[in-house]
């Protein structure tokens, strides 16, 4: 048997509570981790909560975590190039806060020898997922990009490629993270009324793109500032995506491209901002903490 992070209704982070499951082992394809590490991100809590019910499968009792670092315990049938001992970072669907879990051996990466293993364990899903966003809003060299929550999890991320890109950005956020923003390279602004007029003002040659990383009314500032539609996206704000007719930002993770995150981090161009650190026998304080909408930077679990 082995410990898993679970909850068996939707409801509030009370509904988590830490059980013990059957011991996972590696199938076909696969090898099995021993997590240090795992990230918490809002998508978690919205599938907590039943938000996404449609969207997401869930099957009770549900795991949760679609990002995780540790250490491989056992390979399966079938898979080559990964030996027990490797440290890992790796990419999963609701499945990533337990003692051991398996993945699909092409869903990770080994993990640099300098990441720490809170850094790992919460690269994958917001990295990966900016890189996607920026990607597909066609973000490069030359452009005035801006980011809503851009002192977030994705918002941190996102700020910080499009700046490798040759971008510049201006990046929404409340005052107290107005600096943090600066030391990551955007031009911070204050989000709210006369959001657009404080924009205008700070970019009079016009904005390029626009990420909606908050996910809560910035899909309509967005259009009154970008002239082409197609550069306008939002990583979260399904109501507004299909109300405005704009981009729902997402697509595939891939080794690929964590790889290249990894790199970056390595090279000292992709800082991760880790707001706080939970057991995983607190993961109720820690989902309660991602929804408050406040966040800087990411929470993490590490195994307790």
């Amino acid at each position: 048997m082995s410990k898993a992070v679970v909850f068996a209704t939707y409801g509030g982070p009370e509904v988590l509570e830490t059980v013990e499951i059957e011991e996972p082992h590696a199938g076909e394809g696969e090898v099995r981790v021993r997590v240090r590490a795992a990230g918490v991100q809002p998508f978690d809590t919205m599938v907590r909560r039943g938000d996404v019910q449609g969207y997401v499968e869930v099957s009770f009792p549900q795991t949760t975590g679609n990002e995780f670092a540790g250490v491989i315990d056992e390979v399966g049938p079938g898979v080559t190039g990964w030996e027990a001992g490797t440290e890992v970072i790796a990419f999963t669907t609701m499945n990533a806060v337990g003692e051991v879990v398996t993945v699909s051996a092409g869903d990770m990466i080994v993990k640099p020898a300098g990441m720490s293993w809170e850094d790992a364990g919460v690269l994958s899903v917001c990295g990966q997922t900016a890189h996607l966003a920026l990607t597909a809003l066609k973000v490069g060299k030359g452009d005035t990009v801006l980011i809503h929550g851009a002192a977030g999890g994705v918002g941190t991320m996102a700020v910080q490629l499009a700046r490798e890109w040759g971008a510049t950005v201006i990046g929404t956020a409340s005052e107290r993270n107005h600096e943090y923003l600066r030391e990551l390279g955007a031009i911070p602004v204050a989000y709210g009324p006369g959001l657009v007029d404080r924009v205008r003002a700070l970019a009079p040659q016009g904005v390029d793109a626009a990420l909606d990383a908050a996910s809560k009314d910035a899909i309509a500032p967005s259009l009154e500032l970008v002239e082409n539609k197609d550069r306008v996206g939002t990583i979260g704000d399904f109501m507004g995506s299909r109300q405005h007719g704009v981009a729902m930002l997402g697509g595939t993770r891939t080794a690929e491209r964590l790889s290249e995150l990894a790199e970056l981090h390595t090279a000292g161009k992709l800082r991760i901002h880790i707001q706080a650190s939970y057991p995983f026998s607190r993961a109720a304080e820690a989902h309660r903490e991602v929804e408050t909408g406040h966040v800087r930077g990411k929470i993490v679990l590490v195994a307790d």
